[in-house]
């Protein structure tokens, strides 16, 4: 019941349905069960009026699996150290809807994967205890499409891609999201599917990664890059615009392409353009420390004991959603090299901890008096408390990584 999970429940409470939302976190349960939200795009209201209705129900109780007529999978599937796929947490919850899988049930998987996983990996689990696909119960995966903060498109607004290990089970998971979605695209197979997630991730990883390496060349010519962008936008055919940033951050984009390159060298095919993709993408967090360090040295300063303060934490702007942000390698780095650093982020009172960062710090207010004791600000996320150019007045350097500080009087480098 995360960043998917729940809101893919509320649209389908919204469309009459009863949903239990299954998590094994317990405070996550106790907020839904008393309408309450721990998402902040996700209006409390909506979480309010789905429990008052009786229509959403919270539990950490697998034992209540049984109970659901469809079962739809949102569990993390993360990359392991080495940029190998990490199942475990997906194995597990299939194993607990194994356990309690009956006759005429529909499990859908939407966790973003390689090709073949839902029928190589989930269908055995589900049929070790013998019941069988189509025949007893129906399997298919769906993508998650989410865009957190997003206005303009919503978890009912996307279109749902459905596909099944069969005919039978994509027929049945596009009946059941068509109840909750404007639009449903059913295709020919779960592996089409799970390939069409990894397609749109992979796209926006690769050409994120040009426009960050143009980035870094243009730089070295003086040219803006995000100047450059604007004067190629105007041409109305053959260009899309893509935006440099401080390094990729999400479930989805830094992690997704990787699935296929791991899956890829099972068939002897080496994705290049993924990995050189991932290999640029990985190198902006240091680019951002390499010129903060220059405009530091620039003002006849050393970045050893410079007062650094890195604004945002969240890996794109106005939401509470911190996962794979690059803001923690750049607080990382900054550290190594002997700055003093501190962070604001009004999302993030304390600092998260992740699986690859375990730093301990609170945010520092927003205000341009707490601003002026920095020797300099690192724009990481730009939220709209940023936006304010009275906020950098008194502070000497200010090193935009998001092209978003407009009419400081101070000195603003881009990165």
């Amino acid at each position: 019941m995360g960043y998917v999970g729940l809101p893919l429940a509320l649209v389908f409470c919204e469309a009459g349905f009863q949903v239990i939302g299954f998590d094994i976190d317990p405070q996550k349960v106790k907020k839904l069960s008393i309408g309450e939200s721990y998402i902040k795009h996700v209006g409390p209201e909506r979480v309010a009026e789905c429990v008052a209705a009786g229509l959403l129900s919270a539990t950490s109780d697998f034992s209540r699996l049984g109970e659901c007529d469809a079962i739809l999978i949102c569990v993390p599937t993360p990359l392991g150290p080495h940029r190998d796929p990490d199942l475990s947490f997906m194995h597990s919850t299939v194993a607990q809807i194994a356990a309690t899988l009956r006759q005429g049930q529909l499990v859908v998987l939407e966790s973003t994967t390689y090709p073949g996983t839902t029928e190589e990996e989930v269908l055995p689990q589900l049929e070790a205890r013998g019941l069988r696909c189509p025949e007893d119960f129906l399997l298919a995966f769906s993508p998650e499409r989410e865009d957190p903060g997003n206005e303009h498109h919503t978890t009912k607004t996307i279109a749902k891609v459905v596909g099944g290990v069969n005919p039978e089970s994509t027929e049945a998971a596009a009946v059941l999201y068509a109840q909750a979605v404007d639009t449903v695209v059913p295709v020919s197979s779960a592996r089409v599917a799970e390939a069409t997630k990894l397609l749109e991730n992979i796209y926006r990883s690769v050409n994120i990664a040009l426009v960050n390496e143009l980035k870094m060349t243009f730089d070295y010519m003086n040219i803006d890059v995000w100047e450059v962008i604007e004067a190629a936008k105007t041409k109305p055919f053959g260009f899309q615009a893509f935006y440099p940033g401080p390094g990729l951050g999400g479930h989805c984009i830094p992690l997704d392409p990787f699935y296929l390159s791991w899956k890829a060298a099972e068939y002897g095919v080496w994705t290049r353009f993924i990995n050189l993709a991932g290999e640029i993408n990985a190198r902006m967090p240091a680019w951002v420390v390499h010129k903060t360090t220059e405009a530091l040295n620039d003002q006849g300063r050393s970045i050893k004991g410079a007062k650094v303060l890195v604004l945002g934490l969240s890996y794109k702007a106005d939401i509470d959603d911190a996962r794979e942000s690059p803001a923690f390698e750049i607080i990382e780095l900054l550290l190594e090299r002997g700055a003093e650093v501190a962070y604001c982020d009004p999302y993030f009172p304390e600092m998260p901890l992740t699986r690859k960062h375990k730093l301990h710090m609170t945010s520092v207010p927003v205000s341009a008096q707490e601003f002026a004791e920095y020797d300099c600000l690192v724009l990481a996320t730009d939220h709209k408390e940023f936006k304010a150019p009275e906020l950098y007045q008194g502070v000497g350097l200010v090193v935009d990584t998001r092209n978003a500080v407009r009419g400081a009087t101070t000195d603003v480098v881009k990165a």
